[in-house]
């Protein structure tokens, strides 16, 4: 007669417990206590596109409530309840457990059940805290403002730096934890909080670091891809040889400036912050354009008199073409230029060795580069 030890039904308690565990689903049971009005909350399901509600239901009289949907990957869901919203991630097999106390100003939660959504609370505090010292800066200006009765430029130049600053501090952070945690999805939802245009190098980056994981979730997959796609033209890069057409009517190759730095700015007459930081790079070509400092504007005009009549306005007096084909010109594809201004600094090399580079950023690295000691 077989025999069986209280250690070997346990073992076969929680077998067929672990066997009979939803595997098609996850299950998301919760508690919102002190609700109010609310009767109802929803469940979001989120992508690199898109945020849509993908179910909802009534909360019991105690505050309960339960989700099971489907989610063959690891996906980042939100959870509303009236206007507060509650970031999670789970994937097919989860059972996870959530509270929160909806008197709270804080808008605390507990989560269990899903060690991605523990990153991602861990993530949003980082966030939150952020916010709250950016709130508290705006709210001074807006004090200050209304007590002189109207905008200020010498109070915005005093509060837009510390704006700057909480923002450049905030990058940071996010950048670090996504470093951190790139085993996890919350990482990667992390970095894509990032200025493509500030970040793009270190992004490109961790598209490489993460492309053999989460191989089944498609927003993880077109953000690697973008990034496969950009890196041919990111900082560290040859960059691509193009010829078009000079506002002389004359080509125009960027192999004309091989063995010479050159700024490959890509801008529009009708682009309104084009058009601000055209006077900065005035002033700065003015300064480097004697000790090398070369620049080649490539317009998205359509109307090639508006686009000769801004050069004008603006005294753009260095060498300006155009495919005069909007986002659509060849050399915009070549580049991947999807929003302007947009700009290449390109070393006597061929090689980019700054991108997107506007304002005070511009002016210290050319004063970098071009001051260098001897």
């Amino acid at each position: 007669m077989k025999r069986y030890t209280v250690f070997s039904f346990i073992t076969l308690f929680s077998a067929l417990i672990f066997s009979c565990k939803d595997k098609s689903v996850f299950t998301l049971s919760g508690t919102v206590t002190n609700p109010g009005s609310i009767k109802k909350v929803y469940l979001l399901a989120t992508d690199s596109t898109a945020i849509s509600v993908v179910d909802s239901t009534n909360l019991g009289e105690d505050g309960k409530f339960q989700f099971k949907h489907p989610s063959p990957y690891a996906n980042l869901y939100k959870l509303r309840a009236g206007s507060n919203i509650f970031d999670l991630i789970a994937k097919n097999g989860d059972a996870i457990d959530f509270s929160t106390n909806l008197t709270d100003g804080s808008h605390t939660y507990t989560i269990s059940g899903s060690d991605d959504s523990e990153k991602i609370k861990e993530f949003n505090k980082i966030n939150n805290a952020y916010g709250d010292k950016l709130n508290k800066i705006v709210d001074e200006y807006r004090t200050k403002a209304t007590q002189i009765g109207h905008e200020s430029d010498s109070l915005i130049s005093i509060y837009r730096p510390q704006i700057e600053k909480q923002l450049s501090a905030q990058s940071v952070d996010i950048l670090k934890f996504a470093n951190d945690n790139k085993n996890s999805l919350a990482g990667f939802y992390a970095i894509t909080a990032l200025d493509q245009n500030k970040y793009e190098q270190q992004l490109v980056a961790y598209a490489d670091a993460i492309k053999d994981s989460f191989k089944d979730n498609p927003a993880v997959q077109r953000f690697v891809r973008s990034m496969d796609e950009i890196k041919p033209v990111s900082v560290g890069h040859k960059a691509p040889d193009f010829a078009t057409i000079g506002i002389d009517g004359k080509p125009v190759k960027l192999s004309d400036y091989k063995g010479k730095y050159v700024l490959v700015d890509f801008w529009a007459s009708w682009c309104a912050p084009c058009r601000q930081e055209n006077p900065n790079v005035v002033k700065q070509y003015n300064i480097y354009k004697s000790k090398g400092l070369n620049i080649l504007g490539i317009s998205l005009d359509v109307d090639k008199p508006k686009w000769e009549q801004a050069v004008s306005q603006d005294k753009l007096t260095w060498s300006h073409a155009s495919d005069l084909k909007n986002f659509e010109g060849p050399t915009e594809r070549l580049y991947h230029i999807n929003a302007i201004p947009s700009n290449f600094m390109i070393d006597p090399d061929g090689n980019i060795i700054a991108k997107n580079i506007t304002g005070s950023d511009l002016e210290e690295f050319l004063n970098k580069t071009f001051n260098k000691p001897q």
